[in-house]
């Protein structure tokens, strides 16, 4: 069992509450294949949004390119919700910033620094170049 795979049932248990507070799970459906494709993604909450950030290297966001809903098991629920991407990369380092202010155990993963509670500027704008935010509005 891989670590997706592990914190996939994590977030299907009754124990989901270990882990839902910043994780969920997200299902999109394939551009090309039809088919649903579920992976758990870390969020936060910004206004009546929540934010996924994800690298660029990765595969599931591409089905979302365009806008598209997906499912989500959301603190244990099953919601709807409209999704897409952000690619501008300095509206990604923007939301980087608002994101690492809300998580600040998140720079060091990320290779950013953070001086008097606040993140890098330069160490923001190097990061963002491999990164995209991907935007859910729920229904």
């Amino acid at each position: 069992m891989n670590g997706n795979s592990f914190i996939s049932v994590m977030l299907r248990s009754p124990l989901h509450g270990l882990l839902s507070k910043g994780m969920m799970l997200i299902t999109v459906t394939g551009r090309k294949t039809g088919k649903p494709y579920t992976t758990p993604v870390g969020y936060f909450v910004d206004g009546d949004a929540l934010w996924v950030m994800t690298n660029r290297e990765r595969t599931w966001w591409r089905n979302v390119r365009n806008g598209a809903d997906v499912g989500l098991l959301l603190r244990g629920e099953k919601v709807w919700g409209f999704a897409e991407p952000e690619l501008d990369e300095k509206a990604v380092a923007s939301r980087m910033t608002e994101y690492l202010r809300q998580e600040p155990r998140a720079a060091r993963p990320l290779g950013i620094r953070m001086e008097n509670g606040k993140p890098n500027g330069e160490d923001i704008r190097r990061a963002a170049k491999g990164r995209l935010f991907v935007k859910i509005c729920v229904h």
